[in-house]
């Protein structure tokens, strides 16, 4: 008898397994990056920037209080103010810079290097805060701009490979690991300069040195850890992307003017870019002030402000794993929604905090840790479903525009409240208006319409 042919074996889907090796890959760019974020942006420039600052105009290490100013570019700023007019330039300047990027970024094949490249050089700019020094604040100012200018066009890239790596089910748990990831990795290189920067003398240093190399640390480490997605990550050739003529930078502009063009067909993305513009703004400058507003309205030493910090970074990377388990049962919309509003109550609170009173500072600085991670994570998830595809590195350039570290509404809300005031707490007060603009603009979104319009599939959990 003979044998009939046998049916071939089941070939096994390995996808989703080189999907789950490239998202711990990608997963490492978050814990790089962090560690900029958090010990330069989050912690250590404001304050210090700020003393530097006030030298140079005459006020010797005190800022708070001072009427004196120095000269930015032609214009008298005070130099408590002077970080944060800083930051709000580095985003303005990112607002033209960084649509450009995202339309060579849909157009390129190589978004990983996209993505180390801007990384290191924004690390090499960062490094130059060393400098910063004695009344010598110009290069601490150049460097800054240009760093979190380079952050934000990485971050271009980063977001666009979430959508490479990752199915609409994944993302919501695949951008809170990242996000965790991220905390994880900033709040352990916070810690080890927290003991350098308290117990300096044992180190033979000065306290001003210690911040210095602590802010040259956090450029090492971003530059270091970008190696293993740069290695990890694999290339994808471009998807969908609309034939324009001329050059690169003629078929980079054109891209992103027809996709403006084009963002009138998706209503509800168009919201959510305006409520996340509002209520990023207000966490981004609470987050951003934070240390001095502890510093300079408090009344902490250095030590409380970092341990606080630290505090945070841990308690945030629970808050991203926790708000990633709540997205698996109701969507990630919901909790964006719940966490802005929640962002309302950690403000006023703020606002009422004694000097002094470590315990309500701590207390606050933990509901800011469990809002912070979700909320971010989230957003950065929910948005990758409203964006058509082959258009991800112009939307989250328009996205990263006013993302972490860059946003520049409330920092120059918080700056200008603090010239006109001389005080730091109206300054955090008037950052409820970002808060509920923000929430106005969810309160009007229909998710579930505005993921069909993109053409992407609604997740099992909306």
């Amino acid at each position: 008898m003979t044998a009939g042919p046998r049916d071939p074996l089941p070939v096994a889907d390995l996808e989703p397994l080189s999907r789950s090796r490239e998202q711990r890959a990608w997963y490492w760019y978050d814990w790089a990056n962090s560690a900029y974020f958090t010990t330069v942006l989050s912690v250590l420039f404001a304050p210090y920037m700020a003393t530097v600052a006030g030298r140079a105009a005459g006020c010797g290490d005190e800022v708070e209080g001072c009427t004196r100013t120095l000269s930015l570019l032609g214009i008298a700023v005070s130099p408590g103010s002077l970080p944060f007019y800083l930051t709000s330039f580095a985003t303005i300047t990112s607002a033209f810079v960084l649509p450009v990027v995202g339309a060579i970024v849909d157009r390129s094949a190589r978004k990983k290097l996209h993505m180390a490249g801007f990384a290191w050089a924004g690390a090499a700019s960062a490094s130059m805060l060393f400098f910063l020094r004695g009344d010598q604040w110009q290069i601490g100012a150049v460097a800054v701009v240009l760093s979190s200018v380079l952050a934000g066009c990485s971050l271009v890239s980063y977001s666009a490979i979430l959508v490479d790596i990752s199915t609409e089910d994944e993302r919501d748990h695949v951008s809170s690991r990242g996000w965790a990831f991220g905390y994880l990795g900033g709040g352990t290189l916070l810690l080890v300069n927290l003991v350098l920067v308290q117990g300096n003398d044992l180190f033979g240093l000065d306290r001003e040195m210690a911040v210095r190399i602590s802010l040259l640390s956090a450029a090492l480490w971003w530059a270091g850890f970008t190696l293993i997605p740069f290695l990890r990550l694999r290339n994808r050739p471009p998807v969908a992307v609309v034939a324009v003529e001329g050059g690169l930078l003629s078929r980079s502009f054109g891209q992103l003017f027809r996709t403006l063009k084009d963002l009138r067909n998706y209503p509800m993305t168009l919201t959510f870019l305006a409520a996340y513009l509002f209520f990023n703004d207000g966490i981004q400058t609470v987050i951003y002030a934070a240390s001095t507003y502890g510093e300079k309205t408090l009344k902490f030493d250095t030590s409380v402000l970092i341990g606080t910090i630290l505090l945070i970074q841990f308690v945030a990377f629970g808050g991203a794993l926790l708000f990633g388990r709540i997205a698996a049962r109701y969507g990630s919309y919901k909790p964006i929604l719940w966490g802005t509003f929640t962002w309302i109550g950690i403000v006023v609170l703020a606002f009422f905090l004694p000097e002094k009173n470590v315990p309500l500072f701590v207390l606050v600085a933990i509901g800011i840790g469990l809002v912070l991670g979700g909320t971010q994570a989230l957003a950065r998830s929910f948005f990758s479903l409203l964006i058509p595809r082959g258009r991800e590195g112009e939307y989250f350039a328009l996205y990263n525009a006013c993302e972490r570290g860059t946003s520049w509404l409330g920092t120059l809300t918080f700056g200008i409240v603090f010239q006109l005031t001389g005080s730091y707490r109206p300054a955090l007060l008037a950052l409820i208006a970002f808060f509920a603009i923000g929430a106005a603009f969810l309160l009007r979104l229909d998710a579930e319409r505005g993921i069909r319009e993109a053409g992407n599939e609604v997740p099992r959990t909306f």
